[in-house]
Order: C-alpha cells, then sequence, then structure tokens
C-alpha cells in the first residue's frame, strides 16, 4: 500500500516544535483543518504502548469523533511510529536544518475519501500547525 506524505517547515527549533506537537495543551490549539472546527479534548500518554486522543469536532456541534492512535516507536525529537485506531500505519518525522524543523508525515490513506483529499486535509492540519508553532506567544 502507498503512503500519503505531507510535510513543512517550521522556522523554530525542534524542541520546541516536538513540545508543541506532544503536549495536549498545544495539540488543542491546531489539530483541526478548517477555522468551523475545532480540538475541544486532547490527551497523550507519550510512551510506547501509550495512546492519544484527540476530539475532532464542528464548532456547532453537529459532528465529532475521536481521532486515536497508539505509539510503537518514539525518539524524542525525532521520530514517531504510531498505528492509528482505524488500523492504518502513520510515521512522523522532526529533521532539524538549516532554515528550522522540516515535519513530514507519512501515513497509509483510508477507504472512504480520495487519497488527494486526505492529502489535502492532513496538508492542512500541518499548516495550522506551523502557524501554532511559530507563534513566540504560543
Amino acid at each position: 500500500m502507498a503512503f500519503i506524505t505531507v510535510e513543512t517547515l517550521i522556522n523554530a527549533p525542534v524542541n520546541a516544535v516536538w513540545e508543541k506537537w506532544t503536549s495536549p495543551e498545544h495539540v488543542q490549539q491546531w489539530n483541526f483543518a478548517a477555522p468551523d472546527w475545532h480540538c475541544p479534548k486532547a490527551t497523550i500518554d507519550l510512551q510506547v504502548g501509550g495512546e492519544y486522543h484527540y476530539e475532532m469536532a464542528a464548532k456547532d456541534g453537529s459532528v465529532s469523533f475521536d481521532f486515536w492512535g497508539t505509539y510503537l516507536e518514539i525518539n524524542p525529537e525525532e521520530s514517531l511510529h504510531i498505528f492509528i485506531g482505524d488500523g492504518r500505519n502513520m510515521q512522523v518525522t522532526f529533521e532539524t536544518t538549516e532554515a528550522g524543523t522540516k515535519v513530514t508525515e507519512h501515513f497509509e490513506p483510508e477507504n472512504e475519501n480520495p487519497e488527494d483529499l486526505q492529502q489535502e486535509g492532513w496538508q492542512m492540519i500541518l499548516n495550522n500547525f506551523k502557524s501554532y508553532a511559530e507563534n513566540p506567544t504560543s
């Protein structure tokens, strides 16, 4: 099965990027693809075998779901290997470059939506993360 890849370059050091990626209070501030959605609740048990749960919800209350996964491998400030709750694999890498921290997500597509739509949605969330991680007050 082919993986979908999204990535961004963040003008911030890897330790700050990692903190904002792995702390529930930060995840709630960036983990949504559109302004009419939000992440009202997030929990993270950052250890091998631990789970994360992100409540993804429309702000009007019309729909919500639990996006969750289990950590299979954790290399602090370098990578995460995750088994998403719906049975897909995902890898997130954090790479220090001269221009900042490159964050790359590789994930197996799901079967409900076209791959280009999935890539677009995940890229929008990653773009939100970039904006949040580059904000010195966040």
